[in-house]
């Protein structure tokens, strides 16, 4: 790695452009995103319904229904207390029991982006303000539901549809995918 340049920076992520030498002696210009690490919460009410969230996604141009994810605030947030915010912010409810069931990159063909996916059971509400360009709405669904959205297309999003499957896997077996569990 010769020439590393920042194309652009903003709250989450910056954008870098870098001359890069690969094993064969070729070169090539690539770029990439630098993301702080992020978070992705299956939570789980006292139904067994699913809390998913339905909000505005600029990029597809539409209305998503998703599981409740974020970034870190600062370096100092812990994955733990990353997803605790998250989960208040966006549904209004903190878990009682919180369960890692998977870390890893998101997009590593370009993008660094590390996410932790948890499993939030026994939920009290303690909601905290959401960010000010969020705009939620909370639809508590069945794990049938969801998954017969995500086979109709209806739901299309690539972290949402793993972490339901990393859930649906972990209360049904009691196994996980976290570094800890492996």
């Amino acid at each position: 790695m010769e020439h590393k340049k920042k194309a652009y920076s903003c709250k989450i992520f910056t954008v870098w452009e870098e001359e890069v030498q690969f094993a064969s002696g070729a070169k090539a210009k690539q770029s990439w995103i630098e993301h702080k690490p992020t978070v992705a919460i299956v939570a789980v009410n006292e139904n067994k319904e699913l809390l998913m969230i339905r909000q505005f996604r600029l990029p597809t141009g539409g209305d998503f229904l998703e599981i409740p994810a974020g970034s870190f605030d600062d370096d100092g947030e812990s994955p733990v207390d990353c997803a605790q915010r998250e989960l208040a912010e966006e549904t209004g409810f903190r878990a009682g029991r919180l369960t890692e069931l998977f870390a890893g990159y998101l997009l590593p063909g370009y993008c660094n982006e590390y996410m932790y996916f948890f499993l939030a059971e026994d939920l009290v509400y303690d909601p905290l303000i959401p960010d000010e360009d969020e705009f939620i709405d909370v639809i508590p669904l069945t794990f049938d539901r969801v998954f017969e959205m995500v086979r109709a297309g209806d739901i299309p999003d690539a972290k949402t549809a793993l972490g339901l499957l990393l859930a649906e896997r972990y209360l049904n077996n009691k196994t996980n995918f976290s570094k800890t569990s492996l």
